[in-house]
């Protein structure tokens, strides 16, 4: 299976990463990308931009070395009712919002209490897509997530760089794979690199893929036109993409 788009890319902004948009860029050239999002933390983490960065995405050039540019965020869930931790108004200036749950934002709960997180971050209509749902610091009622992401059109993130840095995510992973092809969900895959040298990494994405026996054609990232499709119909056209063809 060939993956040609990364949709969880981190650069120095996000204060715990270490190259910037220019050499991610190159990296994901170098790779044969065709595009990449460039989703940097929201503001409730320590070290990432303040919320005036965000809204300010629009300088950013729409392709870089070639390959194609999402403006995006991996925004913050701060409660357990799912709230974020940018305004909407903001998220509606992106192009890909991709909303997670991180310990060190958010305390950890019971699984009635973060799956109502995640299924609530669903809810938001400027999110599209929620990051490694997989996370076994945050455990979940993985058939109620799945039901909701069905429910709200919304997808779930295979996440590569869970499995180095959350032991215990691969079977968590695996699951959800599997219960969204059964139910005929689309997935994505993010290499949620934050370093240019992991860009476009999804190794152990693909291995979790294989391992749940999950069809090809429900993964997103093997087309730039799928994908941009698809985004398309979970925004309902209430705001322009850009012009990705």
């Amino acid at each position: 299976m060939k993956l040609v788009v990364d949709l969880h890319v981190h650069t120095v902004l996000s204060g715990h990463a270490y190259s910037t948009a220019e050499e991610t860029a190159l990296a994901a050239s170098g790779k044969g990308l065709e595009m990449i999002a460039f989703t940097e933390h929201g503001s409730a983490m320590a070290g990432a931009p303040l919320p005036i960065y965000f809204a300010n995405m629009s300088v950013f050039p729409l392709s870089m070395s070639g390959v194609k540019i999402l403006r995006g965020s991996e925004v913050n869930v701060v409660d357990h009712k799912g709230k974020l931790d940018l305004e909407d108004w903001i998220l509606k200036r992106l192009d890909f919002v991709i909303a997670g749950l991180h310990d060190i934002v958010l305390p950890v709960g019971s699984v009635a209490a973060n799956t109502n997180a995640m299924v609530g971050a669903m809810a938001n209509p400027f999110v599209d897509a929620i990051s490694h749902p997989g996370n076994p610091y945050f455990p979940i009622d993985i058939p109620e997530v799945v039901k909701a992401a069905k429910e709200y059109g919304k997808l779930l993130e295979i996440n590569n760089n869970s499995v180095n840095v959350r032991p215990g995510s691969r079977e968590n992973c695996v699951k959800i794979a599997e219960l969204c092809a059964e139910a005929g969900i689309p997935v994505i895959c993010g290499s949620d690199c934050h370093i240019s040298f992991d860009v476009g990494n999804f190794n152990n994405a693909l291995d979790m893929l294989e391992e749940a026996r999950f069809p090809e054609k429900l993964v997103l990232n093997t087309s730039v036109e799928v994908l941009m499709e698809r985004l398309n119909k979970i925004r309902k056209r209430e705001r322009n993409f850009i012009d990705n063809k």
